[in-house]
């Protein structure tokens, strides 16, 4: 049975001038990717005007909530103690957004309450990649 669970979440998104904008994003997970985690951002927020989702790996959050993580597209570290901040690169420029901390510890939480830690369904996960990989070959 597939699960999927939404959090909205407000954010601020720092600009080049180190204005704070506020936003709201959407936080995901759903079984059928049960390794990772997405964030939607509504169209407002994104440069070509479209709604954008970022997928990456739900430990990478879990340890970003810690201690600085990640290397490459997404990086995630702790900001204070009642933010986090989640860093996205792409071809065309990067994000720098600010979280609650808390929210996403409790997203994390319910995540884990779905699917523990260690006890996703690998052999799902890596049936999907090598179709999204070879195409169905």
């Amino acid at each position: 049975m597939e699960t999927t669970i939404e959090l909205p979440a407000l954010a601020r998104l720092v600009t080049a001038e180190d204005r704070e904008i506020p936003l709201t994003a959407t936080l995901r997970y759903t079984t059928v990717d049960p390794l990772a985690v997405f964030v939607d951002f509504p169209a407002e927020a994104a440069l070509e005007g479209e709604d954008v989702s970022w997928t990456f790996a739900r430990s990478l959050l879990d340890q970003g909530l810690r201690t600085p993580a990640g290397h490459g597209d997404v990086q995630i570290w702790p900001y204070g103690r009642t933010r986090t901040v989640v860093e996205f690169h792409s071809p065309f420029g990067l994000a720098l957004l600010q979280f609650p901390t808390s929210t996403l510890r409790r997203f994390l939480v319910r995540s884990y309450e779905v699917v523990a830690a260690g006890r996703e369904d690998m052999g799902t996960a890596v049936e999907r990649g090598l179709n999204a990989l070879f195409g169905g070959v």
